[in-house]
């Protein structure tokens, strides 16, 4: 197995158009969008067919963060036996309008319908204006059936729970779960590498060309989960935010002049929400982080993270 200094890796984000998007990520972070577009999302760290990550730092800028790790397992993720694709999707999301109401299958529901890849994620909430909500999960005793003529009907959202959120929160959503993301809001979305959604209502929208845009009735019916209602999924606020099969995520806060120890043994994924700092070891040299940036820390690496203001972060392990 070929030999590697390993360092934190920085990651180059990959923006995406979205009609419910803004420029909120380069207001709140100095993402370089690209000019007079409506941005949804950031992709900051992603190993799908026709987006993968690229590495904006070191000796291995311009590679990509699968091919990397793929190439020293071991020393990157902390095993030789490493999935490909890279199991982790990380995406910055700034909802200026509603999302669709949609559906995101399950692994058994994929194998049985012969497509589509599974996805489960979690919503860390960054900023909130006043008065937003997110829908998440079907209310009590809601049937197929029901959300079945609702979706005719067009009130699929009678049917969903509305739920107030606030900056701090972590909202886990299973796939399965039916949901959308309301307007004002800046989120982190932790999530299982799949771009599979099952679009469901969209509000009576249309796009730039004055058409409504592609729906998916009978794959989102197969796909949702009738039993998930919103006192099933939890919040959190502190600490360990989510600890399922596919990932496991931390919030940390730290102050100006504090130190943060990094210790080998686990491949972690660091996302800066606020402040920044510099990540200092021996083996490489210093890395500098800031606010929006996603940096993958190999699990090789051991070093310190000295916080050069106020900042506040979530790190994520497979």
């Amino acid at each position: 197995m070929p030999c590697m200094k390993p360092y934190p890796m920085k990651c180059v984000p990959i923006f995406k158009e979205r009609i419910w998007g803004g420029r909120t990520l380069q207001t709140a972070f100095g993402k370089p969008l690209p000019a007079d577009a409506k941005i949804g999302e950031s992709w900051e760290l992603a190993d799908l067919p026709h987006d993968k990550t690229v590495i904006a730092n070191g000796p291995f800028e311009g590679r990509t963060v699968a091919d990397v790790t793929q190439e020293y397992p071991q020393q990157i993720a902390g095993t030789f036996d490493f999935p490909s694709p890279f199991p982790l999707l990380v995406k910055l999301l700034d909802a200026q309008d509603i999302l669709s109401v949609q559906v995101h299958p399950d692994a058994e529901t994929c194998r049985r319908m012969g497509r589509g890849e599974p996805k489960t994620e979690c919503w860390y909430v960054i900023d909130a204006q006043p008065g937003a909500v997110i829908y998440k999960g079907l209310k009590e005793k809601v049937t197929p059936e029901q959300f079945a003529r609702a979706i005719e009907n067009s009130t699929t959202a009678d049917l969903l729970a509305k739920i107030p959120v606030e900056r701090g929160q972590c909202h886990f959503l299973p796939a399965g779960t039916a949901h959308a993301i309301g307007g004002g809001l800046l989120i982190a979305e932790i999530q299982t590498p799949s771009d599979t959604t099952y679009r469901i209502y969209d509000w009576g929208r249309v796009d730039h060309t004055g058409r409504p845009r592609q729906l998916h009735i009978d794959e989102a019916l197969q796909s949702i989960h009738f039993d998930v209602t919103a006192d099933r999924l939890p919040v959190t606020t502190v600490g360990r935010l989510v600890d399922c099969e596919h990932f496991k995520v931390d919030k940390g806060h730290r102050s100006k002049g504090t130190e943060l120890l990094l210790a080998r043994g686990r491949m972690r994924t660091l996302i800066v929400l606020s402040g920044g700092g510099t990540i200092e070891s021996q083996q490489a040299e210093p890395v500098e982080f800031v606010a929006g940036d996603c940096l993958v820390i190999p699990a090789a690496y051991d070093g310190a993270v000295a916080f050069g203001g106020d900042t506040e972060y979530l790190t994520v392990m497979l």
